[in-house]
């Protein structure tokens, strides 16, 4: 079974006209169960109209602190998000899976200083807020520089904690503000890009060795960014990213044509059945009543990944795996149409 524990909501903050955080109680008895890393991701199931909704929201605190809290930014025709800025109140509870993700930072505790780098777009900066914090909290030594963008400072999360951190660590922390629908004094006008990208790098910070660059937002700012990283001599293994949305259609190459035999390993048990390859894995693991982890369902979170143990299957789009994990076997089954008699996936095995 995928694990889901039912939590309260201990407070409910508003961070902008169109965004609040929840801040989740955590019983005692839990507390090991909900640790993480500064960047992952908790993924919160409720029941709205009688359908079952999941959605994954960064974490936006620390480790260290005594707070576990995520920010839903409300989009437009959303469900849960427009659920979470309106209904939702201090009391309510909801369930939620423990934290999880591969964009993470663990503190170095080398003796050295360190400069890190962010690029965040929107509600990009919640994981982001919760690397620098901690990279503040837990090397006394190190800087952080964040290049955050946003239409106008009142649409921009987490705006006044940041500035009272850069005040607090003049020395240590560097923001540079983006607006695309304002012209602020001492900040940048427009959208996160080359430009901007090339004045962190060859400008401002001319002189500096960053250790490694996170990116979050939208893919087209993720793309661009990680485009003038690497032109820059940035190695692709000093650049983590996560995608917040996606706007690439995915492509098969493969015939659809035909069905598969299909055997889902969870929890220790095997379930076989046959399914048409023009469907994914997890399309027929919920329609089948299969209680198979997921959370997206859109290729961009890792919450679905299982391995394949017999035959082959491809995937529309990946954002998230790596291509060692691909060869090794993993896949994202939201995103998996069998492209073999017979598949064999292990969500156990991941």
């Amino acid at each position: 079974m995928s694990k889901f524990f039912p939590l309260k909501i201990k407070n409910i903050i508003r961070e902008t006209a169109e965004a609040v955080s929840l801040e989740f109680e955590i019983p005692q008895e839990l507390k090991t169960e909900f640790s993480f890393k500064a960047g992952q991701y908790v993924t919160l199931k409720t029941t709205i109209e009688g359908k079952e909704v999941r959605r994954a929201y960064s974490l936006c605190t620390p480790p260290t602190d005594d707070t576990f809290k995520v920010t839903v930014k409300e989009v437009k025709s959303g469900t849960f998000s427009v659920l979470a800025n309106n209904k939702l109140k201090a009391g309510d509870v909801l369930e939620v899976h423990p934290p999880e993700g591969k964009f993470i930072f663990e503190p170095v505790q080398d003796g050295h200083p360190h400069t890190y780098a962010a690029f965040a777009a929107g509600s990009g900066i919640t994981p982001v807020l919760s690397i620098l914090k901690t990279v503040l909290q837990q090397e006394k030594h190190s800087r952080f520089v964040l290049v955050y963008g946003n239409r106008t400072p009142d649409e921009t999360i987490f705006f006044k904690e940041l500035l009272q951190l850069q005040a607090a660590h003049p020395d240590r922390l560097f923001i540079e503000f983006v607006y695309s629908r304002c012209n602020e004094e001492n900040c940048h006008y427009g959208r996160i890009d080359e430009g901007t990208v090339n004045y962190v790098l060859k400008n401002r910070f001319n002189d500096t060795n960053f250790t490694r660059f996170y990116l979050c937002g939208p893919e087209e700012m993720i793309n661009k960014v990680s485009e003038v990283l690497l032109k820059n001599n940035i190695t692709k293994e000093q650049v983590l990213f996560e995608l917040f949305n996606t706007e690439v259609e995915g492509e098969i190459k493969s015939n659809l044509e035909g069905e598969t035999q299909l055997t889902i390993k969870v929890d220790e048990e095997e379930v076989t059945l046959s399914m048409p390859k023009n469907k994914t894995v997890l399309q027929m693991a919920l329609d089948n009543d299969i209680d198979v982890p997921y959370s997206c369902q859109g290729g961009i979170c890792s919450s679905c990944v299982a391995r394949i143990v017999e035959g082959t299957a491809e995937m529309e789009k990946n954002s998230i795996l790596v291509d060692s994990e691909i060869e090794e076997g993993l896949v994202l089954t939201c995103q998996a149409h069998p492209t073999s008699s017979t598949l064999k996936v292990d969500y156990d095995d991941v």
